[in-house]
């Protein structure tokens, strides 16, 4: 999962978002054809969904799949073809927005206010048998929403998407593939008490759930697919954001390290220093090794750390990395072939090879940088989609397309808008009728 949370969250999501003039304004793009067939469960709201494709009276048929990357601003959502990077969409939103991956590769879960509301990019794909069709059509904020007090992480994992509401504890698991449902089925269960937490399902339904309360975050419990406790930890304070690697090894940040779950055991990677603090993470299916964060200063009013920390999720162990610059919460990402990337305050892409822990290469993208002191502050991000991986840069109301591989940034454009998270979709999630 890209990092979807500032260095330490404690703040309610809530307080900073407002959201206005959504009633009239919100229309229910035709959805996919594969509504889902479960009864609802009461956790979104909305109109049911009808068939996609050739039936929405404005889609085009393409001949391949057309990503698009999406950018919040100060009153809206910014979608860009992914290609060309010029507009396809402009989405009025007041209020400090987040997007999140809905899983379906065609969907983004915008955390506004009291809700996660899907968020329609354009771009989807629908099979049949041997082949698929591909079509877009304008981007569209939706009318499906999940309640919730304070909307916090969205994890997806191999077909199943879990949401978090810091608010309540509720955590709602639904299909990917029908995230976009209004009747959408949900697995739901609710923490013992409420905090900023995260869930992940894992393919066996597992479900590995972070511990804790409103003034303090102390661990993990894992539950069977019928909610029974099987595994619980609570060496983890500061519990902050996960990230999944290779073969379902499960990583959760803590202020000390990590907490590895593995082969059915949870596992404690100590930090090397007594306050090492991993908030944020990057994983990938390519490797067993995560990216995290890594930062030393408790009292700090602004850490601007220069190391990042890489952990073995095979034998659970700890590497720090030295980088030549400071780096922030929206810096991490990773690469097709697992290498592990970090955008520098330095403006440069830095690559890591993950099993050598080595500097790779460092590709200039951006002008030098420097962290605001407010998280909800626009900032530069990153963000890996389709072989490529997209820089934003604020100061210049621009965006970057990068080929890692070769090191080329090989489009830019400049935006009507100063961009600020930064998040998109591959339309080829292909579903079958």
């Amino acid at each position: 999962m890209a990092p979807t949370g500032p260095p330490d969250q404690t703040m309610r999501n809530h307080t900073t978002r407002t959201a206005a003039g959504l009633g009239a304004a919100l229309s229910l793009l035709l959805l996919s054809a594969c509504a889902a067939e479960d009864g609802a469960s009461g956790s979104a709201s909305g109109s049911p969904s009808a068939d996609a494709g050739s039936e929405a009276p404005d889609a085009t048929e393409m001949q391949a799949s057309t990503p698009r990357v999406a950018v919040t601003y100060d009153g809206g959502v910014l979608v860009l073809d992914a290609m060309s990077l010029e507009p396809v969409g402009d989405i009025e939103l007041e209020g400090f927005n987040r997007l999140n991956p809905a899983g379906d590769e065609r969907h983004l879960l915008v955390s506004t206010a009291g809700e996660f509301r899907a968020l329609d990019l354009g771009t989807w794909a629908d099979a049949h048998g041997d082949h698929a069709h591909y079509w877009t059509a304008e981007p569209t904020l939706t009318d499906v929403a999940y309640d919730a007090a304070e909307p916090g992480h969205v994890v997806v994992h191999e077909g199943r998407t879990a949401l978090f509401d810091d608010g309540t504890g509720l955590i709602r698991v639904l299909d990917s593939e029908h995230v976009a449902d209004a009747d959408a089925a949900a697995r739901e269960y609710t923490t013992p008490e409420a905090h900023h937490g995260v869930a992940v399902e894992l393919t066996d339904d597992t479900l590995v759930v972070s511990e804790g309360t409103e003034d303090a975050r102390t661990g993990i419990r894992v539950l069977d697919g019928d909610d029974e406790e099987i595994a619980a930890s609570d060496e983890c304070p500061g519990v902050h954001g996960e990230a999944v690697a290779a073969d379902e090894a499960v990583l959760i940040g803590c202020e000390d390290g990590a907490l590895l779950y593995a082969d059915g055991k949870i596992t404690k990677v100590e930090a090397p220093d007594s306050y090492g603090r991993i908030g944020n993470q990057a994983g990938t299916e390519e490797s067993p090794v995560v990216l995290g964060d890594y930062k030393t200063d408790k009292d700090a009013e602004l850490e601007r750390p220069t190391r990042v920390s890489l952990i073995d999720t095979r034998d659970g162990e700890l590497e720090l990395v030295e980088l030549p610059s400071s780096y922030t919460f929206r810096s991490l990402a990773r690469g097709d072939d697992g290498e592990a990337l970090v955008l520098g305050t330095d403006g440069q892409i830095h690559v890591i090879d993950p099993e050598s822990a080595k500097v790779t290469k460092s590709i200039p993208v951006i002008d030098e940088w420097e962290e605001p002191l407010e998280w909800q502050e626009p900032r530069p991000a990153i963000l890996s989609l389709d072989g490529s991986v997209y820089v934003t840069d604020p100061a210049t109301d621009s965006i970057h397309a990068v080929d890692v591989e070769t090191g080329e940034v090989w489009k830019s454009a400049e935006l009507d808008v100063t961009p600020n998270e930064l998040n998109g979709v591959t339309g080829d999630e292909a579903h079958s009728h």
